[in-house]
């Protein structure tokens, strides 16, 4: 689960990190009253609160919007309403929303801080280790994955240990790697160890500060942060789920979340329907081996009703870009019969204009297929998942 930047920022103050001074808008005359609150004299930063990167270079759609950016700098109070209006109720595009961008429905009134140098700090969990990595950069404003192959000399990596604080033997690499002197040890001791028991403590697969602003002094300021939880583990944190913007969700996918399954998109035309990520992994591995790509997979589970099952199939179905549909269940706790039933009641509503192949096994699997043999719908039956994706591309390939 993605937060906002507000809310990401009011999370790192309630774990000691330092952040500038700010409040969220919802109208241009609330940004106004926020800005004279948090600072008498400005300047104050504007921010669209979208959950995307690269704000700041981005554009609004909308003419009324002008050239600038979803983060702007004003220095006199009476500028604030209007550069604020510019921005609510407008569609901000960068270059993580695509060309259809996000509306932006709040925008957040920071305080400016003079800052002696920035510089880019993160913490992931690395799968291929697997540990708690600490990222560092000197460079900012940069998506990270967007580094090429002979650039791994800008990105410093460090395991870390969930337990034990980070010795001061790696900070000192840090700040040899960002060229600082060991004067700033101390603010540097207390910004890392904070931000690795926030990560730690509330379940984070990801935190990105960026950037990091380094006073004269020495403090360390988080000027924009990013959080995104594991899912499995919100249960343990009610207070960060309530964080949770349903506007920030495509539709498919919150209507999926609602439903309790899991839904994702790619690029590709082909809807998989399963239930389990590693029956999902195998099918897209199959599909991708053939030369053909998934357009997006829901992963159903057990405990829930029919009429939940079909509102997940009809998810896939009135995608656009799916042009074949391939069900693939092992059937225990998840019934192949209610499976059965799912897909009547949503082709009953929603119709099937595709090529659907479905593959059952496991609880209920005879009756799941006399069932759907009764409908008389156009439906193939596959012993494997193999055999099912070539019967779903070879009706594919006679449909075009």
């Amino acid at each position: 689960m993605n937060i906002h930047e507000y809310q990401a920022k009011q999370i790192l103050a309630q774990y000691g990190i330092e952040v500038p001074a700010g409040g969220i808008a919802y109208t241009p005359t609330e940004a106004k009253r926020v800005a004279q609150k948090i600072s008498a004299r400005g300047p104050w930063m504007l921010k669209a609160q979208i959950q995307a990167g690269a704000r700041h270079s981005g554009y609004f759609l909308e003419h009324a919007a002008n050239s600038k950016g979803g983060i702007r700098q004003v220095t006199q109070i009476k500028n604030v309403a209007y550069e604020t209006s510019q921005m609510l109720g407008n569609t901000l595009v960068t270059e993580q929303t695509g060309a259809k961008g996000k509306l932006v429905s709040k925008v957040y009134v920071e305080a400016f801080k003079h800052v002696k140098r920035l510089f880019y700090a993160g913490i992931i969990i690395d799968s291929s280790l697997p540990a708690m990595v600490l990222l560092v950069s000197d460079v900012v404003d940069r998506d990270l994955l967007d580094f090429k192959t002979g650039e791994d000399d800008k990105i410093l990596r460090l395991p870390l240990s969930y337990n034990e604080p980070i010795s001061d033997s790696r900070l000192m690499r840090i700040l040899d790697f960002l060229s600082l002197d060991k004067t700033h040890l101390e603010g540097f001791r207390e910004f890392f160890n904070k931000l690795r028991v926030t990560f730690v403590n509330l379940d984070a697969q990801m935190i990105e500060i960026n950037p990091v602003g380094v006073t004269r002094t020495k403090k360390l300021l988080a000027l924009d942060a990013k959080i995104n939880f594991d899912d499995n583990a919100l249960f343990r944190h009610p207070d960060i789920w309530r964080m949770h913007d349903d506007y920030e969700e495509e539709p498919r996918v919150l209507k999926a979340k609602r439903n309790g399954f899991h839904y994702a998109e790619f690029d590709g035309n082909i809807g998989c329907i399963v239930n389990g990520e590693g029956l999902a992994l195998e099918a897209m591995d199959v599909i991708r081996s053939k030369g053909w790509n998934t357009a997006c997979a829901l992963n159903v589970k057990g405990g829930v009703d029919k009429d939940k099952i079909a509102q997940g199939i009809k998810i896939i179905m009135t995608n656009p870009r799916v042009e074949g549909i391939l069900i693939n269940i092992l059937g225990g706790f998840l019934r192949c019969n209610l499976i059965a039933d799912g897909i009547i009641a949503a082709t009953q509503e929603v119709g099937l204009n595709v090529p659907m192949i479905v593959r059952l096994e496991g609880t209920n699997k005879d009756e799941a297929r006399t069932i759907l043999r009764q409908t008389n719908l156009p439906i193939v039956f596959a012993e494997n998942t193999n055999e099912a994706i070539d019967k779903l591309i070879e009706k594919m390939e006679i449909n075009d």
